[in-house]
C-alpha cells in the first residue's frame, strides 16, 4: 500500500511556558522584526523561510499540560559560518550546553532556549 503522508516534515512544534517572551527571543535570534502585537495565545509561527515551519506553543487552553523541556536537540538551525554563529550566540548571553564540535567539514554547537529546550546550529 502506497502511504498517504508526504516525504517531508511540515512543521516544528516548540513548547514555551512564556509565549510573548519566547517569540520575542525567537524573532531576535532569527533577526526578524518583532511586534508584540502580534502574537496571540495559544501558538504562534514564526515566519521562517523554508517548508518547515516553526510554531511556538503555551498550552493556554490545557491546563492540565506539564512543560518538560527537552535535554536533546530539537532540529538545528543551518548557518554558512559555524564561528560566527557561536559568537552571536555567546554575545546574546544565550547558554552554549555544546561547545563547538568539527568532524571533517562538518560543525555544529548546542545552546537553550528561555525554556531549556537545546537546540542546534550546523553549516550542514
Amino acid at each position: 500500500m502506497k502511504s498517504p503522508l508526504f516525504n517531508r516534515v511540515n512543521n516544528v512544534f516548540i513548547h514555551v511556558s512564556n509565549l510573548k517572551k519566547s517569540t520575542e527571543w525567537y524573532y531576535a535570534l532569527l533577526g526578524i522584526p518583532f511586534d508584540n502585537e502580534k502574537v496571540e495565545s495559544p501558538v504562534h509561527n514564526i515566519p521562517v523561510a523554508s517548508e518547515t515551519g516553526l510554531t511556538l506553543d503555551d498550552h493556554t487552553f490545557d491546563p492540565g499540560f506539564m512543560l518538560n523541556p527537552s535535554g536533546h536537540v530539537l532540529f538545528n538551525f543551518l548557518v554558512d559560518d559555524v564561528d560566527k554563529a557561536y559568537d552571536f550566540i555567546k554575545l546574546k548571553g544565550i547558554p552554549i550546553v555544546k561547545e563547538i564540535e568539527r568532524i571533517g567539514d562538518f560543525a555544529y554547537f548546542n545552546f537553550q532556549d528561555p525554556d531549556g529546550n537545546v537546540l542546534m546550529i550546523c553549516n550542514c
